[in-house]
């Protein structure tokens, strides 16, 4: 029998992946741990050392969460299924989402919604900044939702949403709280039990440093007992919480197969995880914090203006406000081209106003931020003597 389609040229050369510093929003270098971890012999997805490998990861996540929760496991996807798999589990048709909106997560987080059929509502805060307690006490009294959702750090503005008292205001309205930390887990404190939160979901791909595909995420009491009370399947198979849950033995019942999962994306994520605990919640954060505000004085004291007020900074993702007449894509291509050091334009509703530049996992160092920084200073001089040759033309 004759094939018409030959097999691709492309695919007769070696496999070509260049060294890159990325600095950017996410995702972050991994460590050579994590690295190595991948290249791990592949197992069965329902053999009981994958199963065993499994049950560490839960235990890292309740402690990177902070909480005590049986259903914490992790989603084969990407940070956005964690987002889907909360949304989709805890709202049903003609549910109120209330959205606390700090940025383009909370406009990713309305169009899930809406598929789901949710009625949802938004409350802003001033750009750059965070929403008060007091915005969202009345938000949540004039909406009555169902379900707020918040996102602690929001990589599209550098804004880091507090969340101490929320849970409680939550609670008094009936309303379930979903928190994204995505972008701010490693970076800041996040005390699941304590606030009081109902749902949180993070990336595997930033602080953690391991490879994006598996999501971390935790639903609490009163989330499970909500889903109890459907009235109606939850949508989507692959994000159902008591199948995923049942497979990454939550519930107390026999382990059964839901989907295939990446083993090697489970070494990795094992060992980021393992990485973590090792350095302690007080100590990664400390570390993160540190290169924040070494890289806000380097960046201040260079004469660029941030654009997250500084009380509603996000450690971990800095937003820098555009200089007049600078096009941030020929700034981030002359990084790219001439270091191979990844730096970002905005995302959202700061897309062609900010550059973005992460601090995560392993790339938070002094060294790293001081790299960093002079490759963004010199790439921003290159621009501008382009803009001062081409108008002297």
């Amino acid at each position: 029998m004759e094939y018409n389609v030959a097999a691709p040229a492309a695919l007769r050369q070696p496999l070509a992946v260049p060294e890159k510093l990325l600095m950017g929003p996410g995702p972050s270098n991994a460590p050579q741990r994590v690295l190595d971890a991948l290249s791990r012999p592949i197992l069965g997805h329902l053999h009981p050392e994958t199963l065993k490998i499994m049950d560490d990861i839960k235990e890292g996540i309740r402690y990177l969460f902070q909480t005590n929760n049986a259903a914490t496991f992790c989603l084969s996807t990407s940070g956005h299924g964690g987002m889907e798999a909360t949304l989709c589990n805890l709202l049903e048709d003609g549910d109120i989402l209330l959205i606390g909106h700090t940025g383009h997560w909370g406009d990713r987080a309305a169009d899930m919604a809406s598929r789901y059929g949710a009625d949802v509502r938004t409350v802003k805060s001033k750009p750059g900044q965070s929403l008060s307690l007091e915005e969202i006490g009345n938000a949540l009294l004039i909406h009555k939702p169902s379900v707020l959702f918040l996102t602690q750090g929001d990589s599209s503005t550098g804004v880091l949403q507090g969340l101490e008292g929320i849970g409680a205001l939550c609670r008094k309205q009936d309303c379930l709280l979903i928190v994204d930390t995505v972008a701010s887990l490693g970076g800041t404190p996040m005390f699941m039990d304590r606030w009081e939160i109902d749902a949180v979901y993070t990336g595997s791909q930033k602080v953690l440093g391991a490879p994006p595909g598996i999501t971390p995420v935790s639903f609490g009491h009163r989330a499970v007992e909500r889903y109890k009370r459907r009235s109606s399947k939850v949508k989507v198979y692959y994000w159902d919480m008591m199948l995923v849950g049942d497979y990454w033995g939550c519930f107390g019942r026999p382990r059964i197969y839901h989907h295939t999962i990446s083993c090697t994306l489970l070494y990795g994520l094992r060992e980021a995880i393992a990485m973590a605990c090792e350095e302690g919640l007080p100590a990664l954060i400390a570390r993160h914090q540190d290169c924040a505000k070494r890289l806000y004085h380097g960046l201040e004291s260079a004469g660029f203006e941030l654009y997250a007020v500084s009380q509603d900074r996000l450690p971990t993702v800095v937003t820098i406000k555009l200089p007049q007449g600078i096009d941030w894509l020929k700034v981030s291509q002359h990084a790219m081209k001439s270091y191979l050091v990844e730096i970002s334009g905005g995302l959202g509703p700061t897309a062609g106003q900010v550059f973005r530049i992460g601090l995560m996992g392993q790339n938070a160092t002094a060294e790293r931020v001081d790299r960093v920084l002079q490759v963004f200073k010199d790439s921003v001089q290159a621009v501008k003597r382009d803009i001062q040759v081409m108008g002297k033309m």
